[in-house]
């Protein structure tokens, strides 16, 4: 029996260590540099600041003030992929975090959290790939939300596209609303991009027949969120979900999605915030990404 008790003792230890881990990377923000090859031949160089995921509470004033920080790296472009929100009062909490961000030119769209307020769920099925996507629950303020971006000039992807110069580079930039709860439509923005324009694909959450439909369209560039970069990773392997069906090897980072023979740059990110249900993550931490965007040699 002792030895029982010592190995019972030695497991609880150890996860209650994992746990206390698990928590304090949650608030362990970083912003990760990225360079990539995609813009015409010529062109400038875009510092593009990729943020998705903030799952933003009044009461989370440390993410709020490293939020307010990023400015310091002066980026041309701040893009959004969606999941701002998870208070009813959070947009207050958006609006502070953002502030020293609104005068850049910037755009976004939406993920279910800035629909419907997170609630309890049991974390294994997250784990398992059993849970159920809802798009239900208390509404949040998605109206304030998008007029917080659109007062400050900020392009509304949701299912919709737009021209912005950029460091003297034409954006052709196109998006959908969230795939995860159905609420994309990409019909409403397909077809060829706008000649010798930078194509650029914005979406929340990257399910294949999403991005199959900006590959069918040679996109140049793609960004998405949702993944949280799987979260709760295991140390030299990465992540097991994706909450989607990417595969989980582009969870997070730059990858290729290639589809019938194009191959489409994309960069998904890990993500900023997490339900306040479950705030913990562990060998993934909370990031943004400032992705500086070169021309192509050819």
């Amino acid at each position: 029996m002792g030895l029982l008790t010592s190995l019972i003792g030695s497991v609880g230890v150890l996860g209650t260590g994992a746990l206390t881990y698990s928590l304090a990377e949650a608030q362990s923000f970083t912003c990760r540099e990225f360079s990539i090859d995609v813009l015409p031949p010529g062109s400038s160089d875009i510092r593009l600041l990729h943020l998705s995921d903030l799952h933003l509470t009044p009461s989370q004033t440390r993410k709020i003030k490293w939020l307010q920080s990023l400015a310091k790296f002066e980026p041309d472009l701040v893009v959004g992929t969606g999941d701002f929100l998870a208070h009813r009062f959070g947009v207050a909490a958006v609006a502070e975090a953002l502030n020293p961000l609104m005068h850049i030119p910037g755009m976004f769209v939406l993920g279910s959290n800035d629909y419907f307020a997170p609630f309890f769920k049991n974390p294994f099925r997250y784990l398992a790939g059993t849970r159920k996507v809802a798009n239900s629950g208390q509404e949040l303020p998605t109206d304030d939300l998008v007029n917080l971006f659109l007062d400050h000039d900020w392009i509304d992807l949701n299912n919709k596209q737009d021209l912005i110069n950029i460091n003297g580079v034409k954006i052709h930039a196109r998006g959908t609303n969230d795939p995860h709860i159905k609420l994309d439509d990409y019909s409403k923005v397909s077809g060829a991009y706008a000649e010798d324009a930078f194509s650029l694909g914005v979406t929340h959450a990257p399910y294949l027949r999403v991005l199959e439909q900006f590959s069918q369209d040679k996109t140049d560039f793609m960004l998405a969120g949702h993944t949280h970069g799987g979260q709760v990773c295991v140390p030299f392997y990465g992540a097991l979900v994706t909450n989607c069906d990417l595969p989980t090897k582009q969870a997070k980072g730059l990858s290729t999605f290639t589809h019938n023979g194009y191959e489409m740059p994309l960069h998904v990110s890990a993500g900023i915030g997490t339900s306040p249900y479950t705030p913990v993550r562990f060998a993934c931490r909370p990031e943004a990404s400032l992705i500086t965007l070169r021309a192509r040699s050819t």
